[in-house]
């Protein structure tokens, strides 16, 4: 079983979610394919310290004060899905890992595979927010 992860959706002003391309290195999992900013939680850290760490490592940005949208019980693991808004531009973001970072729009988040299934993240974001 993997530890319980920590992730983030960021979306904007306009309504889009913000995904990074995953380094294209084939012994990672997922090398190459669309995903949600986050990371694996270290032992004794809490989900939200684990996203504030992650977020300052992989691309400068301090995310403290985001809010949790939900927890997912996956196959796998535990999945910690916080959100914040944000209106960077990607080039702006010093960015550690992966390959590129880019905001979507949901119909262009619905035609990609999202490693880790995080289709069905995002799809219940977009949902969420539609509903207000």
């Amino acid at each position: 079983m993997r530890l319980p992860g920590a992730s983030i959706i960021f979306f904007n002003s306009s309504g889009q979610v913000l995904l990074f391309l995953r380094d294209n290195i084939p012994s990672i999992p997922y090398p190459g394919v669309w995903d949600l900013p986050g990371g694996h939680l270290e032992e004794g850290e809490s989900a939200e310290e684990c996203i504030v760490r992650e977020m300052l490592e992989e691309m400068e940005i301090n995310v403290e004060g985001c809010r949790l949208f939900r927890i997912y019980e996956f196959s796998d693991r535990r999945e910690y899905v916080f959100m914040l808004q944000a209106n960077f531009e990607p080039e702006e973001i010093d960015l550690h890992e992966g390959e590129m970072i880019r905001w979507f729009t949901r119909s262009e988040a619905e035609a990609l595979e999202l490693a880790y299934g995080f289709n069905t993240v995002v799809g219940d974001f977009f949902e969420t927010r539609q509903r207000k």
